[in-house]
């Protein structure tokens, strides 16, 4: 019985199928839809009591958090692929991995929070305020917090070769690692889609380099529309 994807619209869920693809594993989908609010429906709370994505179930296996998920599939079907070629590279991998997800994405979703969702849901008669106190929010913390992180990013991939390079230095193949399926959710939605203050020219490149991949294609067709995908970058 194939593996189950339950693919939540403009998620992370994405970054699986791509896993998946370039694993070459046989998977269905289970498309579950954001309501008119944005929000995870109540489909997927009943696959897994956090009601998030991206969740996969494979047999018994109920397999949730994107983090958890990639370490399953790379070591249960990887057979060599996606692993680290050193300790050195494993390393790398585990810290990436966790950056991505641990330091990146909740300043963006800081982003997200004051940039757009509190401007445009709070009263209409407070909203003035609202704006201003998010704007001073951003400018203040939020901002400076996200260029230090991604020019951070940049940076460290600079040191290995630029957009060109794999943030652990790819497997025995040169394929892309745990790191890399976890990274690039944040530098498309950051990065390419607006929300970052600097756009390093590794980073453009390797996004870029990563959507240009077959597997990445393949897995943008069978996932349906995504809003972080190349057609909606914004440089």
């Amino acid at each position: 019985m194939p593996i189950v994807v339950h693919h939540l619209d403009d998620s992370r869920s994405q970054r699986i199928l791509w896993l998946l693809e370039e694993l070459g594993v046989e998977y269905t989908i289970q498309h579950h839809k954001r309501g008119a609010d944005r929000r995870a429906p109540q489909s997927l709370r009943d696959v897994h009591p956090l009601g998030k994505a991206p969740v996969i179930t494979d047999g018994a296996r109920t397999v949730a958090e994107s983090g958890a998920i990639v370490e399953y599939l790379i070591a249960t079907y990887g057979d060599g692929r996606g692993v680290p070629t050193s300790p050195d590279a494993r390393l790398d991998d585990s810290f990436w991995s966790h950056f991505a997800e641990g330091s990146l994405m909740p300043t963006l979703v800081l982003k997200l929070l004051f940039g757009t969702l509190l401007p445009t849901q709070s009263p209409f008669f407070v909203r003035p305020l609202v704006k201003m106190i998010c704007g001073s929010v951003i400018g203040g913390f939020i901002d400076p917090d996200l260029k230090s992180k991604i020019s951070f990013a940049g940076a460290e991939l600079d040191k290995k070769g630029g957009g060109a390079a794999w943030f652990a230095g790819g497997d025995k193949d040169g394929n892309p690692t745990a790191a890399d399926y976890q990274m690039l959710f944040p530098l498309e939605t950051g990065v390419m889609g607006g929300r970052s203050p600097v756009t390093p020219p590794a980073l453009v490149e390797y996004v870029k380099r990563c959507q240009e991949r077959p597997a990445y294609q393949r897995a943008l067709e069978k996932g349906g529309p995504y809003a972080y995908g190349p057609s909606s970058s914004k440089l």
